[in-house]
């Protein structure tokens, strides 16, 4: 099988106990393919593997929520994927100087690639947010009621997942996609078999209430994966 999974708060997510849990049966079993699926930069994906967190490698790491996709043992990119979202990104300073008068609006101050982060407030002029991104034919995503994502038009966490699956042609029904806020609704949109964990965001949870392919975890984070493991016949 192959787990796509968001990071914080999903795979990150959880009990100590249930975290070591998962993270030693994907060890165990070699023939589960992972993925990290994240907002992270690169860097920051790799600095969780210099702590006490034992993370399993992943066989790739799709990352700035979509637009980066790199080999998980080299952490080159991903071909022709990578390019293509190149292709249709305007670049950094071009957005940064559309979007600075943009009210409640503050630009994050992390490494990105492909797209601009950022924090929203209660002042934001949404309609002029969108409809700047819009003219710059770009996409924007809003999660967790603070964050906002600027990224290249159809470039999403779920897009980049089917390229990369489609280019391994892997069997859709042994997929299993993991995820916690709305920025990871692009993951549910793939049809594939999905759990939303225990404590994903409610905006989440309704978007994805009504889709048979979703199982809504009780436990949080890497304990509703396992949970989730189980529900659809992974674990037996």
């Amino acid at each position: 099988m192959l787990l796509a999974t968001d990071l914080d708060g999903t795979f990150l997510g959880g009990t100590e106990d249930e975290r070591k849990n998962l993270y030693h049966f994907i060890n165990k079993h070699t023939d589960i393919a992972l993925v990290f699926v994240t907002g992270r930069g690169l860097h920051s994906v790799l600095s969780l593997f210099t702590g006490d967190l034992m993370l399993p490698v992943p066989e790739c790491f799709i990352c700035d929520v979509g637009a980066t996709i790199l080999n998980g043992d080299t952490h080159e990119p991903i071909e022709p994927i990578h390019s293509s979202i190149e292709a249709k990104w305007p670049g950094k300073q071009k957005i940064l100087e559309k979007l600075k008068d943009v009210p409640g609006l503050i630009p994050q101050d992390v490494p990105q690639e492909r797209r601009c982060s950022f924090f929203f407030d209660e002042d934001i002029d949404r309609e002029k947010l969108e409809q700047t991104v819009q003219l710059l034919n770009c996409d924007l995503i809003m999660s967790a009621d603070k964050f906002a994502d600027v990224l290249p038009k159809h470039v999403n966490k779920g897009n980049t997942l089917k390229q990369y699956i489609t280019l391994l042609n892997y069997p859709a029904d042994e997929i299993l996609v993991a995820g916690d806020t709305f920025n990871d609704l692009s993951l549910f949109e793939t049809g594939y078999k999905a759990v939303a964990v225990g404590n994903s965001e409610p905006g989440l949870i309704s978007a994805t209430k009504n889709k048979p392919h979703v199982y809504h975890a009780k436990n949080e984070g890497a304990g509703g994966i396992f949970e989730a493991l189980e529900h659809f016949g992974f674990i037996s």
